[in-house]
């Protein structure tokens, strides 16, 4: 199986079209495609339930979920055109009754591949009055001009709230997945391509989303910032840049930034593929830099995301999430401080978790051949082996829970360890 760093891409038959970064090939619909392209030509508001459809848990072939994949990419980018075009040009997005502005920057210096790279940076400030942190949101957009992506768009929020925490509460993660997924539409962002960073309180938010949103970053760069109570396991995929002042000692900003580095050498050493990162504290300066830490910039384009990768670390934080790469599990089951290691070498998947028992592996034909029979196994015991189905259910839920083709999926396996 070969793994693209770019946007997913299969060859099947003759003529090749394109849908949000997964190559769909035309060929003959076959039954249950043309049912599918029916029930979308309904509107929406009329649509029975796809629960519902005699159609959605019928098995697929592979060129069947491909053209499944086609129709449903074509019409989740005709809803977010016509419903979320407005929001982007307002620059507001507004979710649970709160408000998150933000400000975009352009840069052009190089040639997009495959879309535009999208850097995501995060103001400081925190616990402090609207006024402090609207003034540090607008330095955060005017850094964008020193920092200088070479291309792609440098998109810088407003944080809905004025508390300590404003990049790591649990609204955070609602709004950026929707920013995200709005800027891939409208904006003809890569997804393989999107990176986060931010500044003093916006440090302490790559600590924590880093990690926490691992699916969404082709790398993080944290600035001046403190971590409180966040892991680095999950950044097993992410590459990391930890920057602090030498002498920026209030809260312990640099001795917790040397501590996360020797971390995250550790768990380097014990997995060479894995953890990539840079610790620098620079010498002579405190919290503020002098944009000695734009050199993050250039270190995070040389990477791009590795969507479906061979291993994982999934670690439930305070927020937690129903899902991470090819793994899920029931929201009311997820705890914080749960961990669930995955690692696929051909057809088979091990798992070995701490905390959690029962969840669901995910598959598609990028990660596995759902044409033969794969295993998953834990604790040296089996737990299932056989070839799962491919369903419209499994392709049009996933694809509605990121808005990204990278991350759908077209079987699932539920498991329970021993």
């Amino acid at each position: 199986m070969k793994h693209h760093s770019g946007w997913t891409s299969v060859v099947v038959f003759a003529c090749l079209l394109f849908a949000g970064g997964v190559a769909i090939l035309s060929a003959a619909p076959a039954p249950v495609v043309p049912a599918l392209q029916a029930w979308l030509a309904e509107p929406r508001a009329g649509r029975i339930p796809l629960a519902d459809t005699s159609f959605a848990q019928t098995a697929l072939t592979r060129t069947e979920a491909r053209l499944a994949i086609q129709a449903l990419w074509a019409d989740h980018q005709q809803y977010i055109r016509a419903t979320r075009t407005e929001e982007l040009r307002q620059r507001v997005l507004e979710l649970d009754g709160l408000r998150m502005k933000f400000e975009i920057l352009r840069f052009t210096n190089a040639p997009a591949t495959n879309g535009q790279s999208l850097f995501l940076s995060l103001h400081g400030g925190g616990g402090a009055p609207a006024a402090v942190n609207e003034s540090q949101w607008r330095n955060q957009v005017k850094l964008g001009q020193a920092y200088r992506p070479q291309e792609g768009l440098y998109v810088a929020p407003r944080a809905p709230t004025d508390a300590w925490n404003l990049w790591h509460q649990e609204h955070i993660d609602r709004f950026f997945n929707r920013l995200i997924e709005d800027l891939i539409v409208l904006e003809h962002v890569n997804p393989n391509r999107v990176y986060v960073l931010g500044y003093s309180a916006g440090g302490d938010g790559v600590y924590q989303l880093g990690p926490r949103l691992a699916e969404r970053w082709a790398a993080a760069a944290m600035m001046a910032g403190h971590p409180n109570e966040a892991s680095p396991l999950g950044l097993r995929n992410v590459p990391f840049a930890i920057q602090v002042g030498a002498h920026d000692a209030a809260y312990r900003r640099n001795t917790v930034a040397a501590e996360w580095g020797r971390q995250l050498d550790e768990l380097q050493r014990a997995d060479p593929a894995g953890y990539r990162h840079f610790t620098e504290l620079h010498a002579g300066k405190g919290h503020w830099m002098d944009l000695q830490d734009r050199k993050a910039i250039p270190w995070m384009e040389q990477f791009t995301r590795a969507p479906l990768p061979d291993t994982m670390v999934w670690r439930q934080d305070d927020v937690v999430h129903s899902r991470f790469y090819w793994l899920a599990m029931p929201r009311d089951q997820a705890r914080a401080g749960q961990e669930i290691t995955a690692r696929r070498v051909g057809q088979t998947v091990t798992i070995t978790a701490k905390n959690a028992r029962s969840f669901s592996v995910r598959f598609n034909d990028d990660l596995v051949d759902l044409d033969r029979p794969v295993v998953i196994q834990a604790g040296g015991r089996v737990l299932f082996e056989g070839r799962p189905a491919r369903t419209i259910a499994m392709l049009a839920g996933t694809l509605a829970e990121r808005g990204d083709t990278n991350l759908v999926f077209s079987a699932e396996v539920p498991v329970m360890l021993p």
